[in-house]
């Protein structure tokens, strides 16, 4: 139920004041429980302002708004209140996957109209949304006389910090995309940021920025001003304008979600809350899980995407790989280096792709038939190398052909530097184009859109960020963007132990992340050792979520742990609720999912370098109910620098709610536990 309420809702107040030569504050708004409070400022030049306090204390200083334009005047100056509305909302929405089944949405609404006092007249609408655990604002650009095309240069919207603090942040615009370690430096050392920029302020407050609803825009890095304050800094086009769209349209909200540590920094469910509801209609076609495939080998250089004697796609390796999954109750196999396009150098270059014809050695119908009397289907993989236009040619013949062969699910790649995908347009014109740019931006949703018309998912790898569109197409499942194991492969380079650490609290809080964890040789490339123990790798399954994980090692690996490769094989990777218990970025975290459509729990924990212990309380398992806690946590001795790195226990031991258990995790360790409830329901 939503409730709208009149211009005397008690909690937000507005004051539509003349400004005077100091900045006056024009309106005020709270959220729903009075801890977060914002005020909008006009100084007297007529420049609009923000600022957030929580429990009475500054959180975000005085921090401009507006916009740059190439071709015109910019919105920053000589600015009157016009309008303001306030609203409030309570409502509660289901999800078809995810970490939780029901996400409430509970925040007050402030939308306020500015204009200028000169000539033009024009308009620029501000809509904020308070909730009890953040900030999100976002502009709008009606069409008016004087605005009916805006050719965007810049947002001029700044997050003045309060205080100093802990910043973790990766750096945008360098060559390699997202895919970089986080940095952690003081806030005022920051350079150019990604968003999710994760910050630990002086007092302990955690504050995550980012931004939600990412549509026809260019995705916003954060720019360091100046001492603590930074500015909205977004992704460039080819052409001048980064932001070239006709009037009547809204930004994508800015974000600021607060929390007192960082594990309450994880259940914030604003990014979702902010994205429109579902637009496909019944998705019941989404069927989250895991796979295997046909990949480690070529990551380690063993095999090759390419034809030839190395070939890794070829049928008889996919049949063993459909055999294994099928013994192992895994739904699905990705094979990757199947298409013709792959020989020579496509790095950058993909424009030999082609997405519905398949290498002589792959017998595409065979094999998809064959996976169907296993109970298995295939997932299939489109590499563009970068060639965006390419693939926009082929969306609908490349779709129909993976729906024909029974593929549910197909991972994207757009393997190219960053600011070098390639864009042609009608005329024949060509661009270079950045991943996050608007354009770009435009033709990722264009996939997603197309592959739900023939009920396929999407697994974007290089992809834009998440900025939870999954609500509103749910067949996005997944996407990398960032460091994932297949830096583990490699023998320069591997992510330290503190990665997922700091993942979990950055790049996750915007959604999913296909990590592709479980590789339990540890092993990569030229024998080179992975920066983990066995139980880390695990616990991974819990702590880094997406609805299509990946068992990354191959079928002999496998083989050889029996014993831990059976958590792999019951863990699911839908769920009904998630319960962050502890954790600080970049150091540990311990997570506890109910697996949905089952009374089973499991948890996960990592840490970073060092040894570490915490105490968790088992609140979340269901009251009057006993379990078996099937614990797999790291051995005597075991530690990511040695041999023992393969050391792990599994034991079993009875529990109940309101027990205390302890998680001891080695050097680069991890430890994963299945709560299995008595005489409950099972779900694999």
């Amino acid at each position: 139920m939503t409730r709208l309420t009149a211009l005397a809702l008690p909690l937000i107040a507005l004051a539509l004041a003349p400004t005077a030569a100091r900045a006056d504050v024009v309106a005020r708004a709270a959220s729903p429980d009075g801890h977060i409070t914002l005020t909008i400022s006009l100084d007297g030049e007529g420049r609009p302002s923000y600022a957030v306090q929580r429990n009475g204390k500054p959180l975000i200083a005085d921090s401009r708004l507006g916009f740059m334009f190439t071709d015109a005047p910019k919105i920053e100056r000589n600015l009157t209140l016009a309008d303001a509305k306030q609203a409030s909302s309570d409502t509660n929405w289901t999800q078809p996957w995810g970490e939780w089944t029901r996400i409430r949405d509970h925040h007050n609404e402030l939308k306020l109209v500015f204009r200028e006092k000169g000539d033009l007249q024009r308009e620029m609408d501000m809509t904020f949304r308070l909730f009890d655990d953040g900030v999100a604002f976002r502009y709008s650009l009606p069409d008016q006389a004087n605005l009916h095309h805006a050719n965007i240069a810049e947002e001029l919207t700044q997050f003045a910090f309060a205080q100093g603090g802990t910043a973790w942040w990766k750096p945008a615009y360098e060559w390699n995309r997202e895919e970089y370690l986080y940095n952690r430096t003081p806030l005022d050392a920051v350079g150019t940021a990604q968003t999710v920029m994760t910050v630990k302020l002086a007092d302990g407050t955690h504050v995550a920025l980012h931004e939600a609803a990412l549509v026809d825009y260019a995705g916003m890095n954060l720019a360091r001003a100046e001492g603590n304050t930074f500015r909205a800094d977004l992704t460039p086009g080819a052409g001048a304008p980064k932001v070239s769209r006709d009037a009547g349209f809204s930004t994508p909200w800015r974000t600021i979600a607060v929390a007192d540590d960082a594990a309450s920094l994880y259940m914030n469910h604003m990014i979702l809350n902010l994205n429109e509801p579902n637009k496909l209609g019944d998705v019941s076609w989404i069927k989250p899980g895991k796979f295997v495939g046909v990949w480690w080998n070529m990551i380690k250089g063993e095999w090759s995407w390419a034809r030839g004697p190395k070939h890794g796609a070829t049928t008889a390796n996919v049949r063993r790989y459909i055999d294994f999954a099928a013994a192992s109750g895994i739904p699905a196999v990705l094979v990757e280096g199947w298409n013709v396009g792959w020989d020579g150098n496509w790095f950058g270059n993909g424009k030999d792709m082609n997405f519905s014809q398949p290498t002589e050695d792959f017998d595409a119908d065979g094999l998809a038939a064959y996976a169907k009397s296993k109970g298995v289907t295939l997932i299939g993989h489109h590499e563009t190398g970068g060639s965006a236009s390419h693939y926009d040619g082929q969306l609908d013949s490349a779709f129909k052909w993976a729906a024909d062969h029974g593929e549910q699910v197909v991972k994207t790649g757009y393997v190219t530097d960053a600011g070098q995908i390639e864009r042609v347009d009608a005329d024949g014109a060509k661009h270079r184009e950045w991943h996050e740019g608007q354009w770009m931006v435009n033709h990722y949703l264009r996939v997603v859109q197309t592959a739900a018309k023939y009920h396929v998912s999407i697994d974007s790898h290089e992809p834009v960020k998440d900025t939870g569109l999954r609500r509103t197409y749910p067949n996005w499942v997944a996407r990398e963007g960032g460091r994932g194991m297949e830096y583990n492969a490699w023998v320069g380079g591997k992510n330290p132990p503190e990665h997922e650490a700091n993942l979990v609290f950055t790049q996750l809080l915007g959604g999913p992340m296909d990590f592709t964890p479980g590789v339990l040789s540890l092993s990569g490339s030229e024998g080179s050792t992975i920066h983990s123990t066995i139980a880390k790798q695990l616990a991974l399954y819990v702590v880094l979520y997406s609805p299509v994980v990946m068992a990354a090692d191959t079928p002999e690996n496998y083989a050889k742990y029996p014993g831990p490769f059976q958590f792999i094989k019951d863990v699911p990777t839908d769920w009904s609720d998630t319960r962050a218990l502890n954790g600080e970025v970049g150091d540990y975290v311990t997570i506890a999912r109910k697996a949905k459509g089952s009374d089973d729990w499991y948890l996960g924990a990592v840490g970073d370098e060092q040894a570490r212990s915490s105490k968790v309380t088992l609140d979340f398992l269901d009251a009057g109910r006993s379990y078996t806690a099937q614990i797999y946590r790291d051995g005597p001795g075991a530690d990511y620098r040695t041999e023992a790195r393969h050391a792990i226990v599994i034991e079993k031991k009875p529990v109940k709610k309101g027990d205390v258990l302890a998680i001891d995790l080695a050097p680069g360790g991890g430890q994963a536990i299945r709560f299995v409830a008595s005489g409950g329901k099972r779900k694999r």
